[in-house]
């Protein structure tokens, strides 16, 4: 949207995500990841480490249980999101101002690691890049074994979902 501070940050989890319920039943996760910058300093022939940034981040509902559910303390990841700025009443009365990341996209850096994606089941929730719509029962069942293959298009003709039968031309 327009006027929203996007940003990217790449940084190592301080803990593991905390999930907690609001009164309606909404799940949140909330986690800090500290993102430490490294220099070369060219005097003394050696990378030196940076002020370090902790940035706290919160994301919500089904992707908040996902969230929790991967990610652990010391994965480094890869988070983008929009910026949020909350004022607040601290215990002593002080006024406070927090900036926080709300997070639209997270996932591991495989930078120094390597990942095994698992499509999650589908709710038939908004936001889970279902649109709101149900999928039959059958196809909602992991078919294939390749993880980016869309579920239960192993028998179909798409030329996308079939390993080693693409080639220069695009199937639309």
């Amino acid at each position: 949207m327009a006027g929203e501070t996007v940003i990217t940050v790449v940084g190592n989890l301080t803990a593991d995500p905390e999930l907690r319920y609001t009164q309606n039943g909404l799940p949140v996760a909330n986690f800090t990841i500290a993102s430490t910058p490294r220099n070369f300093d060219r005097a003394a022939n050696e990378w030196k480490d940076g002020e370090a940034l902790f940035l706290r981040a919160s994301v919500w509902r089904e992707f908040a249980e996902h969230v929790a559910g991967t990610m652990t303390k010391g994965m480094r990841v890869i988070a983008q999101g929009r910026l949020r700025q909350r004022s607040y009443q601290d215990r002593e009365g002080n006024q406070r101002t927090a900036i926080e990341l709300e997070v639209d996209e997270i996932g591991p850096s495989l930078r120094y690691a390597t990942a095994q994606v698992t499509r999650a089941a589908s709710t038939g929730g908004a936001g889970g890049g279902g649109g709101g719509q149900s999928r039959p029962a059958q196809q909602q069942q992991q078919v294939s074994e390749e993880p980016w293959s869309t579920p239960g298009s192993s028998t179909s003709a798409d030329a996308w979902s079939t390993p080693g039968s693409f080639g220069d031309d695009t199937p639309f």
